[in-house]
Formats: C-alpha cells, structure tokens, sequence
C-alpha cells in the first residue's frame, strides 16, 4: 500500500503506516513526503483531526 492516496485511506491505516515509514526507511517527516510527492500540510492535518503531532524529535506522530 503506498502513501499517494493517503486523504482518502482510514487514519488509524496511515498512522501506522507512516510511523513504520519513518522508522524504517526516512530521517524525517520532510523525506517521506517528498519521497512520495505528497502536500505535508495536508497529511499533518488529517492525522492532527484524529489527535496525533508530529513528533520531529522521536520521528513519529503520537
């Protein structure tokens, strides 16, 4: 399953899947978006509507 589609999938699916990204395979949120061409502004809002941050320092949203 891939991010490109990531404002219509289920956010507890995403969550989890750009927290394992983060942890296996970018250094920071700013990679994985531009690795994937997606708009960060709006990833970080729709997993903010559910509760989770961006944690730049643990490289994960909680």
């Amino acid at each position: 399953m891939s991010l490109e589609n990531f404002e219509t999938m289920d956010t507890f699916i995403l969550l989890s899947m750009v927290n394992m990204k983060l942890r296996d395979e970018f250094g920071d949120l700013d990679s994985l978006v531009t690795f994937y061409d997606i708009d960060k502004t709006k990833l970080v809002e729709k997993l903010a509507k559910a509760g989770f941050e961006y944690l730049a320092e643990a490289k994960q949203f909680r």
